[in-house]
């Protein structure tokens, strides 16, 4: 949330020095072309910080499948091929943050907090269903 609230006044700030030097220009050419450089390298690397975050997971027919679209990443495995699953509470800011930890066969680990996912209890649910004996006490 925050960063896209950094993304968003960065934006801001890159119209709104493209619109003066369209408009007044009222500063010599090279501040507006520093400027502009900078706030638009900045910009791409947040937004390729935050697209590196994403993450997509599939579970059902005994079966997940993670997929990380920046990374070009695609895995599949059954549920026999997981290990051990867990799922972590931490208090803080008075809000609780819940995260579910997957381990699988191939030493792959697999993280999803519910204020990223959506599915997230539905996800809790489909393990406590299919593999409940997996999941590891904390």
């Amino acid at each position: 949330m925050s960063l896209g609230i950094v993304v968003l006044l960065l934006f801001i700030g890159l119209s709104y020095l493209l619109y003066d030097f369209n408009q007044s220009r009222e500063f010599p050419f090279l501040f507006y072309l520093i400027g502009c450089t900078l706030i638009t390298i900045v910009l791409l690397l947040i937004l390729v910080k935050m697209m590196a975050g994403y993450k997509f997971l599939a579970a059902g027919k005994d079966k997940i499948e993670i997929w990380l679209p920046l990374k070009g990443q695609r895995k599949k495995y059954n549920m026999a091929d997981l290990l051990a699953w867990q799922e972590e509470e931490v208090v803080a800011n008075k809000k609780v943050f819940k995260q579910l930890i997957l381990v699988f066969m191939d030493k792959y680990s697999f993280s999803i907090s519910n204020h990223e996912h959506l599915g997230y209890d539905d996800l809790k649910r489909y393990l406590a269903k299919k593999a409940a004996k997996k999941k590891v006490k904390s």
